[in-house]
């Protein structure tokens, strides 16, 4: 199947969190929890562009609840607090000041936390409180437009709910500009574009993405700020890299042997996945949809190659290029596809079709452990054979 509307673009890094300068190497977070019901508390410090923070510091929480956790830091970043075996941070901060002092409470879900001593880490709080507030409503108008669009004669709610869905979305995407130029701290502004970036990878919220020019403009500014800082001049280089590279993609060129373009989609339960967490795998990504017959009538080969392979340090990576995600979802179990998938569910418009230059659905890219496209476009047969030679 071909795209019927292609277009050349560059798509932007999501980027999770980053990081910035500091004037001190020694970092202090200090506090007060309650509720805690559990005797030990970490201290994560947070890579760049990683949804795997690094536990730096740990410490025995008081009777009182009291901590002091200390570490040593020679940029400014993020910091993430975590209970023994919680899923979810306690609290999260940024060192732009030597000492934080945190007072959280684990039974209060409406503000869990509060900070002292880091203007940086109050404006991130802030942010996350406002950021939650606005989402949740736009989720709550989410769902009432997809229920009223199963009634009849509800066309003209459709409309009122629709424009207020809109303008609520205008707002936000408002509220996320207002704050990266205000923002005096890199960190809360890498942080803030690559919560959006990430938030509008669900389609079902409507939230249109950073263009790459204006993720450009916000990583160039905030390392142009701190020309010394290693973390942003690694971020603004590897962004540069893979803009680069897509340009290239976009203008016909190959991906084989050069690293393949990263990106992140929600999967099936509307959990952000990125290609990178797949690293250290041999990974056939594979593009398709629902209503695609060549690529259903090539599911059952794919099928075939993931069971025989499967136990090899080999996986699968569906990426969908459907518009209604029942379809997807159905075909996914219809078909017994029982690795991950992800979309934006945005048909020919997906993220990922400038980033890969596809032109035709089914496609496919097999990359090696290291990320590096080494196969394109396999077929039946000759997708086994491939695997058969490079899987051990």
């Amino acid at each position: 199947m071909h795209n019927p509307n292609k277009w050349l673009g560059l798509f932007s890094v999501v980027l999770f969190i980053g990081c910035s300068e500091k004037s001190g190497d020694n970092f202090t977070v200090k506090g007060t929890i309650k509720n805690a019901h559990a005797d030990v508390i970490f201290l994560e410090e947070a890579s760049i562009g990683s949804m795997q923070p690094i536990i730096v510091d740990s410490a025995k929480i008081g009777k009182d609840g009291s901590f002091t956790l200390q570490t040593n830091a020679k940029e400014e970043n993020l910091y993430v607090l975590r209970l023994t075996q919680q899923v979810n941070p306690v609290a999260t901060v940024i060192n732009d000041a030597s000492t934080v002092t945190v007072t959280a409470d684990v039974a209060n879900v409406q503000q869990p936390y509060a900070v002292n001593g880091s203007p940086a880490s109050q404006a991130l709080v802030d942010f996350i409180s406002k950021s939650n507030t606005q989402l949740s409503s736009i989720y709550s108008m989410s769902v009432q437009l997809d229920s009223l669009s199963h009634q009849k004669n509800a066309d003209s709610i459709i409309n009122v709910a629709g424009a207020q869905k809109k303008a609520a979305v205008t707002a936000y995407k408002n509220f996320v500009d207002d704050v990266l130029n205000k923002s005096n701290s890199p960190s809360l502004s890498v942080f803030v574009l690559g919560s959006y970036q990430s938030y509008a990878s669900n389609a079902g919220l409507g939230l249109e993405p950073f263009s790459p020019a204006q993720t450009a403009d916000v990583i160039n500014k905030t390392a142009s700020k701190f020309p010394t800082h290693t973390g942003l001049a690694s971020i603004r280089n590897t962004m540069q890299q893979s803009q680069a590279q897509q340009s290239a993609v976009a203008a016909g060129g190959s991906l084989l042997n050069k690293p393949a373009p990263d990106f992140t989609l929600s999967d099936v339960n509307g959990t952000p996945v990125s290609l990178s967490s797949f690293k250290g795998k041999y990974v056939l990504v594979d593009f398709w949809a629902s209503w695609c017959k060549p690529c259903r009538m090539e599911n059952p080969n794919v099928v075939r190659a993931y069971q025989q392979f499967k136990n090899k340090n080999f996986t699968v990576l569906g990426v969908s290029l459907d518009k209604e995600k029942n379809a997807w979802t159905s075909a996914i179990k219809n078909d017994d596809l029982t690795w991950t998938h992800v979309s934006d569910l945005k048909y020919w418009d997906s993220m990922v079709v400038p980033m890969y230059n596809i032109e035709g659905i089914p496609f496919n890219v097999l990359l090696d452990p290291n990320g590096i496209v080494i196969a394109e476009n396999l077929r039946g047969e000759e997708l086994v054979q491939k695997l058969a030679e490079v899987v051990k």
